[in-house]
Parts: structure tokens; sequence; C-alpha cells
């Protein structure tokens, strides 16, 4: 077997997130910019009006009771703590339910109604979620095809996107180029399996083999295949160190905004055929919270989502898993640096 988001406020924040995005900051593919304009984020729904609020400001979250999720690396970590901080900032109870597990236990979480909200990739609810075969390659026809799929299907509410997409990647030290080959893509790969076989080792981590975006399709895409002894699974972090230190691996999947990809010095393969889907990341919440408070979160996660950078969340990354600072005190950082908290 092989390895695997009423208030004419409201609306303004999302138009005013599409501004910026014209203006330059565009939902990121990969770290370059890939799009004239974000999507919409439900401004349909704010201005049609959800429950909540008073007609002349901005909805309040006074006496919300929130709970607020994530998966358990760091940057999901960082992404709770930004969610739990701003959220009580705006004056909700946070029930605290960061750091559930994978993906499979978040999703089951905010579906289930054990929790209200957590950061979702619109790549993973494209092909994991929905079992699409294909990415759609443009963010904004990306991220609007996976709202208006989940709020259909699901009753679950994507808000604006953030900035970065935080897809996947093979890297390896750099250090190590001339004596694997001087690879630089993807498509690389295929004459070191080929001609090299020993040199074609590769850590992932336990989601990798198992996912449809992940290790099958993208031997299935680019005509080779690993040995299955030459694959090692191992946790998220020790696959970066694991490939750095080239044991057991010469090949590790790394996410392509963690700050150890830099700290360790390693290179990124080029995805030269455009496997991986994009990673861009929404608050997303259940339908019960957003009928209630809808208008008030589209404006409170508006900016932050504006804020959230290629660059920013590869430096916000690198505090935590480089660093070692603790997620909550880098989300607490992020905020006030930004002038995103109250008081």
């Amino acid at each position: 077997m092989r390895y695997r988001a009423k208030t004419l406020l409201a609306l303004f924040a999302l138009l005013s997130l599409l501004a910026a995005a014209c203006g330059g900051e565009s939902l990121e593919s990969g770290g370059d910019t890939a799009a004239e304009e974000t999507a919409d984020a439900g401004a349909t729904e704010a201005a049609e009006g959800t429950e909540g609020g008073d007609e002349g400001g901005a909805a309040s979250l006074e006496g919300a009771e929130i709970v607020v999720g994530s998966k358990d690396f760091d940057e999901q970590l960082i992404l709770g703590n930004i969610s739990k901080i701003a959220l009580e900032n705006a004056g909700a109870t946070v029930v605290d339910q960061i750091n559930l597990g994978g993906t499979d236990a978040a999703r089951a979480a905010l579906l289930n109604g054990d929790i209200d909200t957590y950061w979702e990739y619109n790549g993973t609810a494209w092909i994991s979620f929905m079992e699409n075969d294909d990415p759609i390659a443009d963010p904004v026809e990306q991220y609007e095809a996976v709202r208006d799929a989940e709020l259909e299907n699901e009753q679950v509410h994507w808000l604006a996107p953030a900035q970065f997409n935080n897809t996947y990647g093979l890297a390896y030290l750099t250090s190590a180029a001339d004596e694997l080959g001087n690879p630089e893509t993807l498509s690389d790969l295929a004459d070191i399996i080929a001609e090299n076989p020993e040199l074609a080792t590769l850590c992932v981590e336990s989601e990798f083999p198992a996912r449809n975006d992940g290790l099958p399709g993208l031997e299935a895409l680019y005509g080779y295949e690993f040995p299955d002894e030459n694959v090692t699974v191992l946790d998220t972090g020790v696959v970066y160190t694991a490939t750095a230190d080239r044991d057991p691996c010469n090949f590790g999947e790394v996410f392509t905004t963690d700050g150890r990809v830099a700290a360790l010095e390693l290179t990124v393969l080029e995805d030269d055929q455009s496997f991986f889907p994009l990673y861009n990341p929404s608050p997303v919440f259940t339908d019960e919270v957003f009928q209630q408070y809808g208008p008030a979160l589209e404006e409170l996660f508006a900016p932050i989502s504006e804020a959230l950078t290629q660059d920013v969340m590869t430096q916000l990354n690198a505090r935590v898993s480089a660093d070692g600072e603790r997620p909550e005190e880098v989300a607490q950082d992020f905020l006030e640096t930004n002038g995103l908290l109250d008081g």
C-alpha cells in the first residue's frame, strides 16, 4: 500500500480587502502575485443581513461564546491563537480547543459542532473534502468554488482568505545539491529515481501518503514512484531535521511557509507541472455562530487575512518553528504590531 468565512461596515471591510488586493496585495500562489482581485468573501450575505448587531454600526461580539480549534502544526497553532486573541479582544468568550490534531480531527470537530471555528486551507477542502481531482489555478476562483460549495453542502461559512499560500513542496539540503545532481524541479527527481535510487530517499508526515493532493497524485502526474522502502513516515517537525541531517532521507515533504525551510538551509524543488493546489486559508465558521455574529466576524477577520501575506506568515512560523517562541506570544505580537487589537 502506497504512502499520504447586515452591516455596511462589514461589507466595507470586505471591499477594502478587495481594493487592497487589486493594489498589489493579491492572493499569493507560492509567493507570486496570482490574481488581480480577491473574492468577495460572502459580501452578498453581509449585504442581505444576518442576526445580531445594530443597524447603525458593527455587530457586537459581546456575549458570544465561541469555541476555537486548530490543527496540530505550528502555523495552525499561530492562526488558532490569532483567532482566540482577536475574538476575546472583540468581546467574545473563547473556549480554547487549539491543537486538536490533524485535518480529519479538526474537520470532524467543526462538522459535529464541537468547535465553532478554525482556519482551513481551500486546497484541502477542494481536493480532500470534496474529492475533486483537479485544482483550480486561479486563487480567486479556487476560493469562491470552495466557499460556495461548503455553504451549500455543509452550511459552513468561509470568510475572506489570507494572502499567503501554504502549499506542499519537496526539499533537500542545499549543500547536498552537487551530490544529488543539482535538482531544481520535481521533474528532475525522475532521473534520480531511475539512475540513483539509493539517493531517492523521502521523508513525509503521516497525511501526505494518503491524500489525493499528496504523494500518490504527485507520482502519478510526474510519472515516477519512490521505492516503497525509500519512503519514511515521521512526525511533521522531524521531517525537517531529518532532511537537513540527510538521515534517513535526502528529500523531505515541507510546507512552503514553514520557517524551518530557510533556517535549516533547505532548497524547495519547483513544482514545474503545477501539481500542488493552492492552499490559502480562511477562518471557517459553523452556520449557528455565523447566523448570530456574521457581520462582526467578517469585519474582525478581513484585516487579519489581509495582513497575513506570504512573507509575514513565513516569518511568524520561523519564530515558532526555528526560534522556539510560543505560538500565543507570536500571535499577540502580530495583532499588536499590525494595529488589529483595540485598547
